[in-house]
């Protein structure tokens, strides 16, 4: 798969697409830990022609009010499964449903999940390639109420066999179109405390208190630069104490 870049476009890598995927997501309702599972999701879903970043863009309303303890399991047949998503997003439901698929594989050697009740479906089609991580060979079978089917598969150690697509977007990022990059770049500075000079007294290990005496680790490697963090001055820093 060779991104297509352009004049208008970037080419973003995972690393960068994480960050902006987790900052975004921490302004929304989701358990802190839950995001954690799902920084990966919409880089999937950009990579696969999806809804992608201009999804997360379009639905960030939405996905403010997610509630994954909408997800429940509705029945149970063998290795089938009937999952109703509640109305949560897509993205939310694809962590449940590959534990559910890694299940049914460990237990049967091959299992279904079905679906219902999810908005963008088509969406759950990153669950089919995140799924091979877990050694799982996935096949989407699409509509309203999508199924999965997965059976397991021998992992060779080789992530260039095991996971292509996350091969390849470590190798050549994905292309996205530079407007709409910098738009999720800036919602997601949101989660950011702004700069001041108080988050620059507390940034790592250190606090420099309002007089610039130091408090915490001074390791001998560390690169610090305590001249800049205590010349800010004392002036600004005392009129902040002294008018809070």
């Amino acid at each position: 798969m060779t991104p297509a870049f352009t004049t208008s476009t970037l080419r973003i890598m995972p690393r960068e697409m994480r960050m902006m995927t987790e900052r975004v997501f921490s302004l929304t309702r989701l358990p802190k830990g839950f995001v954690l599972t799902a920084t990966d999701i919409v880089m999937y879903s950009q990579k696969l022609g999806l809804g992608g970043f201009a999804l997360l863009e379009t639905r960030f309303d939405e996905l403010k009010e997610a509630d994954p303890a909408r997800i429940e399991l509705l029945s149970e047949q063998g290795s089938r499964l009937d999952l109703g998503a509640g109305g949560e997003h897509a993205w939310f439901v694809v962590p449940t449903l590959v534990d559910l698929l890694g299940e049914l594989a460990a237990h049967y050697g091959s299992g279904s999940v079905r679906v219902t009740n999810a908005a963008d479906p088509d969406e759950l089609r990153v669950a089919a390639a995140l799924a091979a991580r877990n050694g799982l060979s996935v096949v989407f079978s699409g509509g309203d109420e999508p199924l999965l089917t997965a059976s397991s598969k021998t992992l060779s150690g080789d992530l260039k066999r095991d996971e292509p697509l996350l091969w390849d977007l470590l190798q050549n990022g994905t292309a996205i179109e530079a407007e709409l990059w910098w738009r999720v770049y800036h919602l997601a500075q949101k989660a950011l405390t702004p700069d001041s000079v108080v988050s620059r007294r507390h940034a790592g290990p250190l606090i420099v208190n309002d007089d610039g005496t130091v408090i915490g680790r001074k390791d001998n490697d560390d690169e610090t630069d305590l001249s800049f963090l205590t010349s800010i001055g004392t002036g600004k820093t005392r009129k902040e104490s002294a008018g809070s």
